[in-house]
C-alpha cells in the first residue's frame, strides 16, 4: 500500500512510499498481541513484595492459654494468622514475573500492532528531519502542524537522534523511539503513530522485507 509523505509543516511532498503489506496489512493476530504485551509487562515487574510468615513475626512463643476446658478454639501462639499482627497466610514473596515468548510470535505480534495503526487511520509518513539544538517547542510546533499536539503520539526514528529525543522528554502525550527498538506495548499505547521515512526503512529490514 502507498500513503503520503508529509513535511513537517504538515504539507504534502508530493511523494508517497510503500508501507509493505506483509508487515503492515496483515490480519492482526490478538492473541499474539495479548501474549506480547503480557510478558512486557510482566518483565517490568520488579517481584519485590514480601510479607511476614508466621515463622518470621515477632512475638512471644507462650502459649496463650490451656488447650481445653475453655469452649474456644485453640490457640497456640500470638504470632497466629488469625490474631492482629500475626503473620500472613499465604503472603506474597519475592518471584521472578518473566517467561519466554518465542521470537516469531513476539514478530507477530508487532506486525499486528503496526497493521492495527493502519486500519485505524492512526499512522502518518513523514520526511526525516532533524533539530539543531533541543528546543522542546519546536517539536511541540512540528506536533500541531501535524495534528496530534493533544493526541498521545510515538514517533518512530531510523537512528538515534538526541536533539529529537531531548525535545520530546518533558512532553506528556509526545514520545519519540528508534524503530528498530520499539515494542508492541509501545505502538498499542499511542494513539497516533508517526514514522519517518528511514523508519521505515528500519522496519523493513527488522522484519526482513527485501
Amino acid at each position: 500500500m502507498e500513503i503520503k509523505v508529509l513535511n513537517i509543516q504538515g504539507q504534502e511532498t508530493g511523494r508517497t512510499i510503500q508501507l509493505e503489506d506483509s508487515i503492515f496489512g496483515i490480519e492482526p493476530n490478538d492473541h499474539a498481541i495479548y501474549l506480547d504485551v503480557k510478558q512486557i509487562l510482566a518483565n517490568r515487574r520488579q517481584g519485590t513484595h514480601k510479607s511476614k510468615q508466621r515463622n518470621e513475626v515477632s512475638g512471644s512463643t507462650r502459649k496463650l492459654k490451656r488447650q481445653k476446658g475453655t469452649g474456644t478454639a485453640r490457640a497456640g501462639s500470638i504470632k497466629s494468622p488469625l490474631f492482629r499482627g500475626g503473620g500472613r497466610i499465604f503472603g506474597p514473596v519475592p518471584r521472578d514475573y518473566s517467561f519466554k515468548l518465542n521470537k516469531k510470535v513476539k514478530q507477530l505480534a508487532r506486525k499486528s500492532a503496526l497493521a492495527y495503526k493502519v486500519k485505524e487511520n492512526a499512522l502518518l509518513v513523514i520526511e526525516d528531519f532533524n533539530l539543531d539544538t533541543p528546543k522542546t517547542k519546536e517539536f511541540l510546533n512540528i506536533c500541531k502542524n501535524l495534528n496530534v499536539a493533544d493526541k498521545k503520539t510515538l514517533f518512530l526514528l531510523g537512528e538515534p537522534n538526541k536533539n529529537i529525543y531531548l525535545s520530546s522528554r518533558n512532553l506528556q502525550k509526545q514520545t519519540a523511539a528508534i524503530a528498530s527498538s520499539v515494542n508492541t506495548y509501545d505502538i498499542l499505547n499511542a494513539n497516533m503513530l508517526v514514522l519517518t521515512e528511514s523508519s521505515v526503512d528500519a522496519l523493513n529490514k527488522m522484519f526482513k522485507v527485501s
